[in-house]
């Protein structure tokens, strides 16, 4: 469940280097390629970290091994851009609490508990709940097409859980689910402070960088990778029938599913807009569904298939609809673009 940050660079908005800006053919292709890549990147995350947790290691352990794992590979960026420290401290923090390590614990707990599919599907009420505290918490009126947007969202959740069967999944594993959600929207709300930084706008990279190694610090003190089960990962686990050594599985969730999701996202979204980025976003939850499915043997219904298409629905208008902090209109109606801003599109698993 990672987060894509935008960074438009006055001038190019594909950033410094970089030939094919967000307004060339070219750099829209390649912002839709890399997009794609990312999400089907963060797609597998779930379905590879499932058959570890079922060999024995615990979900806190192997959301240390990903983060941890991630940090270190990072490492190099981080120093590059040590300035943050002091300039962006709370963005920083932030990020590794709410992005890295609060969403990322909160959904592998939740996949040891519920489909990986429908923890993903829950978690994607974020947008809707970043309306609900534009609305009720600071009491600005947003507009039709967003309050539409937060009825689908919960409307397709109660599908995805089928309340009508007396929440026939485990009730944790929901509330886990819903705890990535708040997580996600508790980013997307810190990330709208400051955001109007200009040509002072921090590199998306760096934040990055400096997340998972915050994330990887607090996931240490909490997890105690110390008492893990080393022996799972030099072992086999069981992919719905199929035996698959435990490194590969620890290999496609760091390299993977986290150091080339985050990369890959950053990249495409310097090239497209934020409101592209997120159509292209919501085919995670399409791509780790099927994953599950193929891989994992886990089948959803067709009105938990539904639920989850109204929920994709309701969390691209509401985030499409989330206003901009120096917007002119006083309802929440649109996102226009602003220049030289890190501005949080998703966190997805």
């Amino acid at each position: 469940m990672p987060v894509s940050t935008s960074q438009e660079i006055q001038g190019n908005p594909a950033g410094p280097g970089v030939r094919g800006g967000r307004g060339t053919g070219a750099g829209r292709g390649a912002g839709l390629g890399l997009a794609l890549v990312s999400a089907f990147a963060f797609g597998g995350s779930g379905v590879a970290a499932k058959p570890l947790i079922e060999a024995g290691l615990d979900p806190l352990h192997v959301v240390w091994l990903r983060i941890a794992g991630a940090a270190l590979i990072m490492l190099p960026l981080a120093w590059r851009h040590r300035s943050l420290l002091t300039r962006r401290p709370a963005l920083l923090a932030g990020f590794g609490l709410l992005a890295v390590a609060g969403v990322q614990t909160c959904y592998f707990v939740a996949i040891s508990r519920i489909p990986v599919g429908v923890a993903l599907l829950i978690e994607y009420l974020g947008p809707a709940l970043v309306l609900g505290w534009i609305r009720f918490v600071q009491r600005r009126p947003v507009t039709r097409a967003a309050a539409l947007g937060v009825v689908l969202a919960v409307g397709g959740l109660a599908c995805v859980v089928e309340v009508w069967a007396g929440m026939r999944f485990d009730v944790l594993g929901v509330l886990l689910g819903l705890g990535a959600a708040v997580c996600q929207a508790g980013y997307f709300i810190l990330g709208d402070h400051g955001s109007d930084a200009g040509e002072e706008a921090p590199n998306p990279l760096g934040v990055i960088a400096y997340g998972l190694l915050i994330g990887a610090v607090v996931l240490t003190a909490v997890s105690r990778p110390w008492t893990m089960d080393w022996s799972v990962l030099s072992g086999r686990a069981d992919m719905d029938g199929t035996s698959v050594p435990g490194l590969l599985l620890l290999g496609w969730i760091v390299l993977i599913a986290t150091v080339l999701a985050y990369g890959a996202g950053v990249m495409a979204v310097r090239r497209l807009s934020p409101q592209v980025a997120g159509v292209v976003s919501c085919l995670e939850a399409v791509i780790a569904t099927v994953f599950a499915w193929i891989l994992l043997g886990e089948h959803l219904s067709a009105p938990q298939v539904i639920g989850g298409t109204m929920v994709l629905v309701g969390a691209f208008i509401a985030q499409s609809s989330t206003p901009a902090k120096a917007a002119a209109e006083p309802v929440a109606g649109g996102m226009p673009d602003r220049e030289g801003e890190l501005s949080p599109s998703r966190t997805t698993a």
